[in-house]
């Protein structure tokens, strides 16, 4: 249904069998299982064959593919064709790429594609799903307005976003799909999290006490330096240093360290260990204003000056507070997440049947997943030309400032 056209339905089945019925998304709302054209099945709510072709395009259009070049198990035919068509011609004496190399090659891609468009439909059905146990739901409106401000920052033209439609094969009521998972998932999150960023005093305390060095503060000191390849040009440079010479003229022309260098010789808010260890010794051995020096080190001879001596210093709990509390809310709300994600996942995976030869990790029939590293927090912003990753919620709002 067009965005323009009369107002949609607004409850979540009536979307979603609005959806069904012009073969985007899925088949069979409320229920049945593997039906006859069904590629898988969530809680007896079938993701159809031709939902999961038109994903296919989509995802391959993204990563630009043409729909020729679009792997097509099992034979792979046209994926091969078009592949041996763009191969460079071997150099002499090397072999030629074989139809069977193009093939693993182009099934590779199929899965990963598979996988990518699997994990989309299948997540909204889980997200779904969730939100209605939850009692979460997303009106038209509230997905329309979001689509609209969405459309707006990323597609001022109108004809932009047209183009956009036709270039990425996605119709407004795919797109429309996605703001609603986004929407869906954000809302689960807030309400797994909500009140979850409480803090006591005693706690507030106990982290204090524990990570106390974290909230020190070494002492600083800045200092004039040059640093010079050999002993005489450092012995020439102080020379001329202690007769007056100003040291951003001396850093200039003496000194092959080029970030102090252009900043007139100045190495600002060194503390202990941070430098080489005959020149650490030397600074933090130092008296403020004296002129030290040549000291040899790996990177050559330093002739300093330290101009400012800041003191150490340790914060007390009561200024440490409000950072404490902050830190310890975040990471509350992110347990509460994490432990709500880990049940949603086995929650939903017991309910997901797929076709063997669609069968992914997310499929209680599907193979056990290899760990990977965690990809980046947040949610994806729509429209955009790819299919997003499943969107349930993994990472915590962070909380508000404290007052």
């Amino acid at each position: 249904m067009l965005m323009n056209s009369r107002p949609a339905r607004t409850t979540l089945s009536a979307l979603a069998c609005a959806v069904a019925a012009s073969a985007v998304l899925v088949a069979g709302c409320g229920g049945g299982g593997l039906s006859g054209n069904a590629v898988a099945s969530v809680d007896g709510n079938a993701i159809t064959k031709a939902s999961f072709d038109h994903w296919l395009a989509v995802a391959a259009k993204s990563g630009g593919q043409t729909a020729t070049s679009i792997p097509k198990p099992p034979d792979y035919k046209q994926c091969i064709a078009t592949k041996r068509k763009a191969l460079p011609k071997p150099a002499k004496g090397q072999p030629t790429t074989t139809d069977a190399q193009l093939k693993t090659q182009c099934a590779a891609e199929y899965k990963a594609l598979r996988d990518q468009v699997l994990q989309l439909l299948i997540s909204f059905q889980w997200i779904q799903g969730e939100a209605k146990d939850l009692k979460v739901n997303a009106p038209d409106s509230e997905v329309k307005k979001q689509f609209d401000t969405q459309k707006k920052a990323s597609f001022p033209k109108d004809a932009d976003y047209k183009k956009f439609l036709a270039q990425s094969g996605q119709t407004e009521t795919d797109i429309l799909m996605r703001v609603k998972l986004d929407v869906l998932s954000n809302k689960i999150r807030t309400k797994i999290t909500n009140g979850k960023d409480q803090v006591s005093p005693a706690e507030i305390t106990k982290y204090y006490k524990a990570n106390k060095a974290r909230f020190a503060q070494p002492q600083r000191r800045d200092l004039l330096v040059v640093l010079t390849k050999d002993a005489a040009k450092s012995r020439e440079a102080k020379g001329k240093l202690s007769k007056g010479a100003k040291w951003a003229t001396i850093a200039k022309k003496y000194s092959i360290d080029q970030a102090s260098k252009a900043q007139g010789g100045k190495l600002p808010a060194v503390t202990k260990g941070q430098q080489e260890k005959a020149l650490d010794t030397a600074i933090f051995a130092a008296k403020k204003g004296a002129l030290t020096g040549p000291v040899k080190t790996q990177f050559g001879y330093y002739v300093f000056k330290v101009t400012k001596i800041t003191p150490a210093s340790q914060q007390t709990e009561k200024q440490a507070t409000a950072t404490i509390k902050q830190l310890l809310a975040s990471t509350k709300q992110q347990n509460a997440l994490d432990t709500f994600v880990k049940t949603f996942t086995k929650k939903w995976k017991a309910k997901t049947t797929c076709r063997k030869s669609y069968a992914t990790t997310d499929c209680k029939n599907g193979p056990k997943p290899t760990p990977t590293p965690s990809a980046p927090p947040g949610t994806q912003q729509v429209p955009q030309g790819q299919v997003p990753q499943r969107q349930v919620p993994q990472q915590a709002p962070s909380p508000a400032p404290t007052r």
